[in-house]
Formats: structure tokens, C-alpha cells, sequence
């Protein structure tokens, strides 16, 4: 029992003198480190928020936050680690040889990474743009380092690695998308009539954008007939939804002006086709 107690009363004179030597230091340290960590995430977004006003892309100014504070957080643990006598020396090799042998053990995911930060400071597109990239369509909702997230019109979460967009044709349509439509009409219909009212409906709504203008005309000529094109945007978001409700009303309204359509099938020749979108030519 007296073992014992003589071993407790050690162990506790241990911690004391402990306590005493480097209780202050340890203090110090996690006082450094705490108010280092603070002090990274407010230049963060200190440096983030001035980079919004200097109207810079909002992925952009978010990353230059997080570089300012990663970058901070690396040397207050390297003044903590040294703080506790703590030589950083062979840490640095160390992380260096890491960073060596993880970049070729992680060559392609890291491909991404690197992909993403051209695509941060190049800028081709930004949040909020409608895109086609790779067969993949939708408005651009997120751009990280990893890769891109967009939304799809039907509300579908699309996510393509960078890698797979930087290099690639990258159609990027803002908020507005084009939509072109062929209407064959018999020759015996009147075209400039018909031009009138496609123009009509097509200047009449709303979801259609005043610049640029819609376009009406005679696109070509079929045997029997003529072709006309139409050519006008609508919000990229909708594109779908708009361009369905939108063919509806042009043809509602050719039907109150007199104006048949082509019967190209039961007259033996070629259907003229009602798009031009580049998939469907496809």
C-alpha cells in the first residue's frame, strides 16, 4: 500500500514539475494556434468579400479566400509546432515527399484539380451560364476544383469532372438559348401573311427577349411549297417548356389566319423537318 502511494505521489510530482516547466508554453501554444485559426478564416472572407466588390467571379473570389487561408493556418501550426520545440524541418521533407508520391499515385483525380483551376481563371463560364459540354446540358450551378455541377432542366444534378471540359467545344448560351424551326407551307398560302403572324406571336410574348430580335423569312424552297424559318431565344432554363408552348401558339395562329400547313406526306414528297436544333440534325 505504501508502494503504491510513494508511485502515486511520484507520478503526481511529475505532472507538477511537467506543469511548471512547459504548462505556460502548452498554454501559449493553444492560445497561438486558436487565435491563428480565427484570424485565417477572417482573412478568408475578408479577402473573398473584396474580391465580390471588384465585381470578380463569386467561384473565383472564393477560391482566393481559401488559398489566403490555407495558407495562413500553414504557418501559425508551423509557429505552434515550434512553440513546442518542435523542429519543422524534417516535417517539410516529409509533406514534401508525401505531396511527390501522392501526385503520381493520384495523377488522374489531381488532373481534375488542375483542370479546375484553369477553368477558375479562364473563366469560359460562370455560375448561372446554360452550357453543353460532353452531351451534358443544364445551367451552371457549382464549379468546384473537382469537377463542374449543373442542373438540367428537369431538375437533374449533373456532374462532370474538369478534366473531361477543359480541351473539349464548350457551348455556353447565358441565360438565353436559341431555338430554330422550319414550317412548310403550300404554295398557294400567302408567305408574307404568314411571316406577319409568326412575327406577331413571336414579338407578343413575354419569355421572348426583345435583343436580338426574332427572325422570320423564308428559309428555303420545297416542291410545292416554300420553307420558313423562324429563329428566336428563350430562357435557358425552360428552353423545352417555352419552345413547346411557343409552337403551340404559332400554330394556333396560323390556323385563325387561313394558313395551312404543307401536306407533304400525302403529296409524295419529302417532310420538311419542324427543327434545326444541331442534336436533332444529328
Amino acid at each position: 500500500m505504501d508502494e503504491e502511494l510513494r508511485t502515486v505521489q511520484a507520478l503526481v510530482e511529475k505532472l507538477i514539475e511537467f506543469s511548471v516547466a512547459y504548462g505556460f508554453q502548452i498554454l501559449g501554444g493553444i492560445i497561438v494556434l486558436l487565435i491563428g485559426l480565427k484570424v485565417a478564416s477572417w482573412m478568408g472572407r475578408k479577402v473573398s468579400g473584396l474580391c465580390l466588390k471588384k465585381d470578380l467571379d463569386q467561384t473565383l473570389a472564393l477560391f482566393i479566400g481559401n488559398i489566403v487561408k490555407l495558407v495562413i493556418v500553414a504557418f501559425v501550426i508551423i509557429i505552434t509546432l515550434g512553440n513546442f520545440g518542435i523542429s519543422t524541418a524534417p516535417l517539410i521533407a516529409l509533406a514534401g515527399a508525401s505531396a511527390f508520391g501522392a501526385t503520381l499515385a493520384l495523377q488522374g483525380p489531381l488532373s481534375n484539380y488542375g483542370a479546375g483551376l484553369s477553368i477558375i481563371l479562364a473563366r469560359p463560364f460562370t455560375i448561372g451560364d446554360t452550357i453543353e459540354v460532353k452531351g451534358g446540358s443544364g445551367v451552371v450551378q457549382e464549379i468546384k476544383l473537382a469537377h463542374t455541377q449543373l442542373i438540367g432542366e428537369d431538375g437533374e444534378l449533373i456532374t462532370i469532372p474538369n478534366k473531361r471540359i477543359v480541351g473539349e467545344v464548350i457551348v455556353n448560351s447565358h441565360s438565353n438559348r436559341i431555338v430554330e424551326a422550319r414550317i412548310p407551307l403550300a404554295q398557294a398560302d400567302d408567305a408574307d401573311r404568314a411571316i406577319a403572324l409568326l412575327r406577331e406571336v413571336l414579338e407578343a410574348d413575354e419569355t421572348v427577349p426583345g435583343e436580338p430580335r426574332p427572325q422570320v423569312g423564308v428559309h428555303d424552297f420545297t416542291y410545292g411549297g416554300v420553307i420558313i424559318g423562324l429563329r428566336y431565344w428563350v430562357p435557358s432554363q425552360r428552353y423545352f417548356q417555352e419552345r413547346y408552348r411557343l409552337n403551340t401558339a404559332l400554330l394556333s395562329a396560323l390556323k385563325k389566319g387561313g394558313v395551312a400547313l404543307l401536306e407533304a406526306r400525302g403529296a409524295g414528297l419529302p417532310v420538311a423537318p419542324t427543327s434545326a436544333d444541331p442534336e436533332e440534325r444529328a
